[in-house]
């Protein structure tokens, strides 16, 4: 089936930075708005970042606004998270999905993981002294 493919997680110290990738099998990325989120134990799936196929705004969580950035590169089929300022309450397990809406990003933001598919593996993000 296609989905999306998460990597370049790790551990990692606080304060540090790490870049994650998502790529697709399957289907091609680069006609979707992609968004990534993170699940930790004992929480729900939490929306961390969106980002429009094209033309649109991109939307953070609060809780990471300002630390980390969302982008794309079509040419390599790849949607990108760099991670910075990385704190001990960043670690989780990091899923990217394909919103399947429209080819922009919910207007008020990553408030449900309705309308998102092609979940992968994801790639589990550990931040620790």
């Amino acid at each position: 089936q296609s989905r999306l493919v998460e990597s370049g997680g790790g551990l990692v110290q606080p304060g540090g930075s790490l870049r994650l990738s998502c790529a697709s099998t399957g289907f091609s990325l680069n006609v979707f708005a992609i968004g990534w989120f993170r699940q930790a134990p004992g929480k729900g799936r939490e929306g961390v970042a969106c980002i429009p196929k094209s033309d649109g705004n991109t939307y953070y969580a609060d809780s990471v606004k300002g630390r980390f950035t969302i982008s794309r590169d079509n040419a390599k089929h790849t949607v990108y998270l760099q991670m910075n300022s990385l704190k001990p309450e960043d670690t989780a397990v990091y899923y990217c999905a394909r919103y399947l809406a429209a080819q922009r990003c919910p207007v008020g933001g990553i408030t449900s993981a309705a309308r998102f598919d092609s979940w992968g593996q994801g790639t589990q993000v550990t931040v620790s002294s």
